[in-house]
């Protein structure tokens, strides 16, 4: 369970990404963030990144405040261009100490889902835009984790990409908890899935089987 208890951010020079922001959302939900550029979808992925703290409010994850100065329990990985896909996915399991045998099946399964199977020695430089959107969801899943957050996946894909990235989140469906900010309106209507509508920092509508509203 994620729950944002009337969160706000502030900026330096008094930018205000997000006002008394609150909702819930379930185990293995399927949310789409949607609302015009500085609405705040970023900013809320962002903070449950830990890449910043909020000026005010609280984020629990499941029993965890993860607000709290003493929670350290978030991994972060860029893609790095220096490494090849099965060493840009194999970093966060060595994080996680997992045998070079574990390492080697996740991987596999891992780029199986995402129709990689024959890319893990290619260099990121080698791969089209999409393709580097599979090896970050790759990533993403390996190592059994709940959550996968994803900030405009398909943005400067083509429609065909597009529609493939979503495949992989569509057979993530029910296994993951995924968070989806996104302006495609195609996407969004199309998955009919929960819709979280952001303007000008304040959540303003909170949908079932919604569409792209702002």
């Amino acid at each position: 369970m994620i729950k944002f208890e009337n969160i706000s951010k502030k900026f330096p020079l008094g930018n205000l990404a997000l006002e008394d922001v609150s909702f819930e959302i379930d185990d293995k939900e399927f949310v789409f963030f949607v609302g015009p550029s500085g609405a705040g979808k970023t900013t809320i992925l962002k903070l449950l990144l830990r890449e910043f703290q909020p000026t005010q409010g609280t984020i629990l994850l499941d029993d965890f405040d993860i607000t709290s100065t003493g929670f350290t329990q978030v991994e972060i990985f860029k893609i790095l261009f220096d490494k090849n896909v099965y060493e840009n996915i194999a970093l966060s399991l060595k994080v996680m100490g997992l045998s070079d045998d574990q390492i080697k099946k996740e991987i596999e399964e891992a780029l199986k889902l995402v129709g990689l199977t024959k890319k893990e020695m290619a260099f990121p430089i080698q791969l089209s835009a999409g393709e580097i959107q599979r090896v970050a969801i790759a990533r993403a899943i390996v190592g059994d984790r709940d959550i996968i957050l994803a900030d405009e996946p398909t943005g400067n894909l083509d429609p065909n990409t597009t529609w493939e990235i979503m495949k992989i989140f569509k057979k993530l469906e029910g296994a993951k908890t995924i968070l989806i900010a996104t302006h495609n309106t195609d996407i969004v209507n199309s998955f009919q899935k929960r819709v979280l509508v952001l303007q000008h920092g304040k959540l303003v509508k909170d949908q079932r089987k919604g569409g792209y509203e702002i």
